[in-house]
């Protein structure tokens, strides 16, 4: 079916009025309901034959003939991509929750994440994921020299995710002046290395090591740059090493609200997929989908509906995503999946606010 297709104001009207009726209700929905409960002022005949056109179209379909209809995954794309708009409000509550219940100070990125998952469950009401920045692009904040036994010293790299990497390295013994004592000179001399390194570093992947300028250090420290910049280098390497991409999800108890998953088959394949086959799931956060998606103020948005899904047991699904990011980088993606019978005004607004959020806190 052709995605530019061309509906008059009424045809617009009544696919709008279809699909909000039976997100809130569930049950198929006739032209009488429709023309009861919504200003339409048209009568039920008129809303019937529009219904029926836009069965027609494959926008609306009848799951038995003695029934009303039903959306198909056609017509909510449409009704995605032209008919809704983000709720503010809900966009507005996000943002104020997240803000007012998550700490950063002495919290871990990952526990923070699994913090805001919750959040967003329970607002949304549908399944809340957010994948986890991979080391590989952490960033620098701090970085500590500590003298461990003789020429020995632990090397400790603070990361923006509030995880840290360590290493040790074998430096010469610290030049000094004969007439302080030695212990006292090691510590003073591996402070200035610490902020000279915590100085030159801050705010910088790991793996920018190589573009350090030893030349600012006095004569009596350069001699030691070789070997941090190879402890450095050694650390950036290991962070470049393969690693599984962490998944963290909140919000199966909500979900299971919902009348379309209340088929334990239908509900186990999908969990089977979130904990064992996340691996299938990147390229539904990381790629743009085979339609349109939602660019709401430089930000995508991608709605994933039903048939659009890749992966089976999720095609009776709706699937809402944006990444976000850190100083303009994508490092992550945060998601809400739900039944298509989404209340998509309201997941479109917990995605993008979430996203907008995490990528403000994450470059600040």
């Amino acid at each position: 079916m052709d995605s530019a297709l061309s509906l008059s104001a009424r045809h617009e009207q009544v696919l709008q009025a279809t699909i909000r009726h039976y997100i809130a209700t569930a049950e198929p929905v006739g032209s009488r309901a429709l023309a009861q409960e919504y200003d339409l002022k048209v009568s039920p005949a008129t809303v019937r034959n529009t219904m029926g056109l836009l069965e027609k179209y494959g926008l609306l379909y009848q799951p038995h003939t003695s029934a009303g209809r039903v959306p198909s995954d056609f017509g909510y794309r449409l009704y995605v991509d032209r008919l809704m708009s983000p709720s503010t409000r809900v966009g507005r509550r996000v943002d104020a929750a997240l803000s007012e219940e998550l700490d950063w100070v002495g919290r871990s990125l990952e526990s923070l994440l699994r913090s805001a998952t919750q959040i967003l469950a329970q607002i949304s009401g549908y399944l809340a994921l957010i994948t986890v920045p991979q080391s590989s692009s952490a960033i620098i904040r701090h970085i500590q020299l500590v003298a461990v036994d003789g020429e020995q010293v632990l090397m400790v790299v603070l990361l923006d995710s509030l995880a840290t990497q360590s290493v040790v390295v074998q430096l010469p013994a610290l030049l000094g002046e004969p007439t302080q004592p030695t212990e006292e000179l090691g510590r003073r001399h591996l402070e200035i290395l610490s902020n000279f390194l915590s100085h030159h570093l801050r705010g910088r992947p790991l793996a920018d090591v190589a573009t350090l300028n030893w030349g600012d250090l006095d004569a009596d420290f350069q001699h030691y740059g070789a070997l941090l910049c190879q402890a450095l280098d050694n650390l950036a390497r290991r962070s470049r090493a393969p690693e599984t991409p962490q998944l963290v999800i909140s919000g199966l108890s909500e979900v299971l609200r919902q009348p379309e998953f209340s088929d334990a088959q239908r509900i186990q394949s999908i969990v089977r997929l979130l904990e064992e086959g996340q691996s299938q799931l990147w390229p539904l956060f990381f790629d743009t989908p085979p339609v349109a998606s939602q660019t709401l103020n430089g930000v995508d948005v991608k709605v994933w509906i039903g048939a659009e899904n890749p992966l089976e047991p999720m095609q009776g699904c709706a699937l809402v995503v944006s990444n976000y990011t850190r100083c303009d980088a994508s490092v992550g993606s945060v998601g809400v999946l739900g039944p298509t019978r989404m209340v998509y005004e309201n997941a479109v607004a917990v995605v993008k606010a979430a996203a907008d959020y995490l990528s403000t806190a994450l470059s600040a």
